[in-house]
């Protein structure tokens, strides 16, 4: 370690790294926008970004280090020797070109920001390699979340003659308007799909409401009362999620069966909580416990009973982690599919999930399949980046007792 706590070793180091990631992220990106073939060319990636990384520890000035690392690595790959092979029309080349210098140009610099060429202080070697393995996690798990979501949405835009000529191919021919979402009117109007998204709503909000109706009082008694077996009922509530619901399916179906409750909304309604109740509890559990016993002391001493207190002070106070369970039992029945497979055979009483299982064929293009995967992710990702704050107070609310 003693060896990086020089500028001169650091720097060329980071920096060759540094390029070789950048290259790889701007070939994946334009290969899939364009459906041409770009790839990251290694050793000259190496060498370029090395001398980089001189540059950007070298020079005082920020906007000249910028410029002397961007302009050698713009010109490189114009010509075809930087640190991408690039196999594409002259106007996705330049884009490349353009893309890879601004980039490369920009974040070396703020990564080698303060690094001197000499001797460094263990303060300023960590703060260099902290920069640069951040901008390497951002990149990574971007990469993770958007690539599938990219393919799944490209593919769901792509018609089955264009797929079974080029499946790599996720460029989109722009000039077909309205025609680009052909699988999804497709969908509506062919498979029902209006009806499972309807009948996937109510269910989950349901399910919701049943679900704060018995996590309420349940994580309310837990935290506040007093009674025989309190700890061992509050350690013993998520004891459920040990045993995997597959081993449950069999007597879950057979039971359902007998009671007719098989191929119903209703079975579906009353299965689900099982699975969102513990979890319910628990968040909770944890927030009351965070409330000030001292406000509903104080309402007990105004002449309110108990079930007055939880619904006039407990309640209000609890809103963000109401919130927050809430959005997260939404999205546990929402995306709910083993259950919804198991005890739905009649496709007029299908769940959004259960409809996208029956695309999964040989006979049906696998664009609906995307297309319909899309529609059942983009609704509750749309609502939990809407409602994100109020999930992210409900889950810290109550972590420090006040």
């Amino acid at each position: 370690m003693k060896v990086l706590r020089f500028g001169y070793v650091t720097g060329p180091l980071i920096g060759a790294l540094w390029l070789f990631i950048l290259a790889t992220t701007v070939s994946i990106t334009l290969s899939f926008a364009t459906g041409d073939a770009f790839r990251p060319a290694l050793i000259i990636s190496l060498i370029v970004g090395a001398a980089s990384g001189v540059v950007a520890a070298l020079a005082h000035d920020r906007k000249i280090r910028i410029a002397m690392i961007a302009a050698p690595v713009f010109m490189l790959t114009l010509i075809g020797l930087g640190p991408m092979v690039m196999e594409s029309t002259p106007t996705s080349e330049s884009i490349a070109a353009v893309l890879l210098a601004l980039v490369m140009g920009w974040s070396m610099v703020a990564i080698m920001e303060d690094v001197p060429m000499g001797p460094l202080t263990r303060h300023e070697m960590e703060e260099a390699w902290i920069r640069f393995l951040t901008g390497f996690g951002y990149i990574f798990f971007t990469a993770i979340v958007l690539i599938p979501f990219y393919v799944m949405v490209m593919t769901s835009l792509k018609s089955q003659s264009a797929l079974l000529q080029n499946p790599l191919d996720f460029s989109l021919d722009l000039d077909k308007g309205w025609a680009l979402f052909r699988s999804y009117h497709e969908l509506f109007r062919d498979f029902n799909f209006g009806t499972y998204m309807w009948t996937s709503f109510y269910v989950s909000v349901l399910t919701v409401f049943i679900t704060l109706a018995f996590s309420i009082p349940g994580a309310y008694a837990v935290a506040r009362l007093r009674f025989r077996g309190q700890k061992a009922f509050s350690r013993s509530i998520l004891l459920i999620y040990m045993v995997p619901m597959i081993v449950l399916a069999l007597p879950i179906y057979i039971a359902f069966s007998v009671t007719g409750l098989r191929n119903t909304v209703l079975g579906i309604v009353m299965i689900y909580p099982v699975t969102t109740i513990p979890v319910a509890l628990y968040m909770l559990q944890g927030y009351f416990r965070g409330l000030p016993p001292e406000v509903e002391e104080a309402g007990l001493m105004d002449g309110l009973n108990r079930l007055q207190v939880i619904w006039k002070i407990t309640l209000p106070l609890a809103l963000p982690a109401l919130a927050s369970v809430s959005l997260y039992v939404f999205m546990i029945a929402w995306n709910e599919f083993l259950l919804a497979f198991m005890l739905l055979d009649d496709p007029s009483k299908f769940t959004l999930t259960r409809g996208v299982a029956m695309l999964n064929s040989s006979e049906i293009p696998r664009e609906h399949l995307m297309a319909g995967a899309v529609i059942a992710t983009v609704p509750v990702m749309v609502l939990f980046l809407g409602l994100e704050k109020f999930m992210t107070k409900g889950l810290t609310a109550g972590s420090v007792k006040g």
